[in-house]
C-alpha cells in the first residue's frame, strides 16, 4: 500500500480518536458542573468538630456523593423532604427490606411509599446510623433525596454558593 493510502486511513482514525477524546472531556465537565462534589470535601476544626463543605451547582442545587450501608451513591439535599427518599430500583439494589406501607404528599400528589431504615448514612466523614427513609417505587433516576431525617441532627450554613454542615457540638 501506498503512503498516500496510508495517509488517507489514517485522518479519519485520528479524528475518531479525537472526537472521542472531546467527548468524554465534555461529558467530565458536564458531569463535574451537575455534581460539583463528587469528592466531597471534610474539615476538621481545632476543637476536633467534623464538617463538609458542598458547592452548589449551576442549578442552584446541591448533589454530593456519599454512601448508604457503604454502597456509593448520589444524594439530592432536599430540606423539603421529611426522610432520606431512596428511588425503589436504588432500594432493590441496596438490598433494603421494605417495611410499612406510609402515603407521602410530594409535588406530584399523594403516592404510596415503604418505610425503611438505614443502618448508616455517610455524607465525607459525618456519618449517622439508624436513619429513617422510605423507598419510593415511582422515583425513578439515581438521585436519592437526603431529607430531614439525616439533615436534622446537622448544623447547616449557606453563604456564597456553599453549604457547610457540621455535626453540632454535644
Amino acid at each position: 500500500m501506498s503512503s498516500r493510502g496510508i495517509q488517507s486511513m489514517a485522518a479519519p482514525a485520528v479524528a475518531i480518536i479525537f472526537l472521542a477524546g472531546m467527548s468524554f472531556i465534555f461529558g467530565w465537565l458536564l458531569d463535574k458542573q451537575r455534581n460539583p462534589n463528587q469528592s466531597v470535601l471534610t474539615q476538621i476544626s481545632s476543637d476536633g468538630g467534623t464538617s463538609v463543605v458542598l458547592q452548589r451547582n449551576r442549578r442552584g442545587h446541591y448533589l454530593a456523593s456519599g454512601a448508604i450501608n457503604g454502597s456509593l451513591v448520589e444524594f439530592f439535599l432536599d430540606t423539603g423532604a421529611t426522610d432520606v427518599v431512596i428511588p425503589g430500583h436504588i432500594g432493590e439494589q441496596l438490598g433494603l427490606q421494605k417495611g410499612a406501607v406510609m402515603t407521602a404528599q410530594t409535588a406530584n400528589g399523594v403516592i404510596q411509599v415503604y418505610q425503611t431504615w438505614l443502618d448508616s448514612v455517610s455524607l465525607g466523614e459525618i456519618t449517622l446510623h439508624n436513619v429513617a427513609a422510605s423507598i419510593n417505587p415511582a422515583m425513578h433516576g439515581q438521585q436519592i433525596l437526603l431529607g430531614m431525617s439525616f439533615l436534622r441532627h446537622l448544623e447547616l450554613v449557606q453563604r456564597d454558593g456553599q453549604l457547610k454542615i457540621r455535626v453540632p457540638k454535644a
